[in-house]
């Protein structure tokens, strides 16, 4: 990433990329360097009750990243520039010395930790098979009546029992449903702490503090 940040026209642009970004900055987002998602999914082998069967498991790793380091540093008066951000080098004195106490020597300069969490889900999708055809009461035992055609000829049709597919009934509702339950955040871990972050001391923008918490789900296909 090379995201990039220039308040005005008279202003040089600066690197907004691998850095913490207040929650004022409303353009963006952080930036971390490395962002990564890994998956791995089951599938129920065809043709049996595990058919309808989905679970996996996700990570989510988010690698360190710099802190808010302009503002933790603070800045230096006179004709020497502002202080920059640790990964841009180091600032001077007014004699020409390195300053200590701003960029890349500042004690206050820090990095955000990295962060790895883990998901599970499980779904389940009921498929159930089509009802058997069956004798409609009131039919000749054959099963068959006459029915006259567009051409007017008169052909034998088998009448199909409708009964199983009523919505007052169990296997109708149950067909083409969906369970859902999934766990977010499995071992409960804490967002990394942010020093730049003076409101709620983690970056509220790509991390949470709810922690472990799981969730049911049930969706019906009509």
């Amino acid at each position: 990433s090379r995201g990039e940040f220039q308040p005005n026209a008279t202003t040089k642009r600066f690197g907004i990329a691998g850095t913490f970004l207040p929650p004022g900055f409303a353009l963006t987002s952080s930036i971390p360097w490395h962002r990564a998602n890994f998956s791995i999914f089951y599938d129920g082998p065809a043709d049996t009750w595990l058919a309808g069967l989905d679970v996996g498991a996700v990570v989510h790793w988010i690698g360190q990243y710099e802190d808010d380091n302009v503002s933790l540093t603070g800045s230096q008066a006179g004709p020497v520039k502002l202080s920059q951000p640790r990964i841009q080098g180091p600032t001077y004195t007014l004699t020409g010395e390195p300053n200590p106490n701003v960029g890349e020597q500042s004690p206050r300069a820090r990095k955000v930790a990295a962060w790895t969490t883990l998901d599970l889900i499980l779904n389940y999708t009921f498929n159930l098979p089509p009802p058997a055809v069956a004798e409609v009461p009131g039919f000749a035992k054959d099963g068959g009546k006459n029915v006259k055609m567009k051409d007017g000829k008169e052909k034998n049709v088998v009448p199909v029992s409708t009964a199983e597919y009523g919505c007052n009934n169990w296997r109708w509702w149950l067909n083409n449903t969906t369970i859902t339950l999934g766990m977010q955040n499995v071992l409960d871990e804490d967002p990394p702490f942010v020093a730049g972050s003076f409101e709620n001391g983690y970056d509220e923008s790509i991390a949470t503090i709810k922690g472990r918490f799981w969730y049911v789900g049930l969706k019906k296909r009509f």
